[in-house]
């Protein structure tokens, strides 16, 4: 149903996409170095079914709705930026309390489905992969090879797991410089601040560029 140089193209287009530091990225860079390897790689997982559910919603036809829309597609930026710009807000309040949470046993974290539900929040809400796959999807659609729709289905299942190793490899090295540091509560305090700046930072960020598109 696909060919081989439709998949050799759309490799390399989303290899392009993922590496560009983005809202996904930056977030798991930020949580693993707050939480730790595992809560960045949970984080991960919940990003990747976030991002994995919103390229079948564009595979069943939001794609032309968001091509025609641009009010609909500001707005989904805005709700994402503000999700991000609270979770930072949230992590600056309190990172005293992370920081001594961090140094203690594993369930003063937060739980699994909490992380898990945080990172799909960012995912689905991601403006950048919204507009990979409004935007550039079709483009690698042949209509002779077959459904459209299943094409688009299966080139959104690849991209999610390829930002799933992608993102998960981020996580797992901003976790073990945490683990580094984990000894530390005082630096611990510095890199949740650090991490919540970075929330904020990428909030404000999205927001502003919504708000001029």
């Amino acid at each position: 149903m696909i060919s081989g140089g439709q998949l050799a193209t759309f490799f390399a287009a989303s290899i392009a996409i993922i590496m560009v530091p983005g809202p996904s990225v930056l977030f798991t860079l930020a949580r693993g170095v707050a939480w730790g390897r595992a809560v960045a790689v949970l984080t991960v997982l919940g990003n990747s079914v976030g991002t994995l559910l919103l390229s079948i919603v564009v595979a069943l036809g939001l794609g032309p709705l968001l091509s025609r829309s641009k009010t609909f597609s500001v707005v989904l930026q805005l709700a994402g930026g503000a999700y991000l710009l609270w979770l930072g807000i949230e992590a600056l309040r309190h990172r005293h309390a992370h920081a001594r949470a961090m140094t203690q046993r594993e369930a003063d974290r937060p739980s699994n489905l909490h992380i898990v539900r945080q990172g799909f929040t960012v995912g689905v809400l991601n403006p950048k992969s919204l507009v990979f796959f409004a935007a550039v999807f079709p483009h690698f659609v042949d209509r002779a090879e077959g459904n459209v729709t299943v094409q688009l289905l299966i080139f959104g299942g690849i991209f999610s797991v390829m930002a799933f190793l992608s993102d998960g490899t981020w996580g797992l090295i901003a976790g073990t410089a945490r683990e580094w540091l984990s000894g530390s509560p005082s630096r611990l305090v510095v890199l949740r601040a650090i991490g919540g700046c970075v929330m904020v930072t990428l909030g404000l960020l999205i927001v502003a560029s919504a708000l001029t598109s």
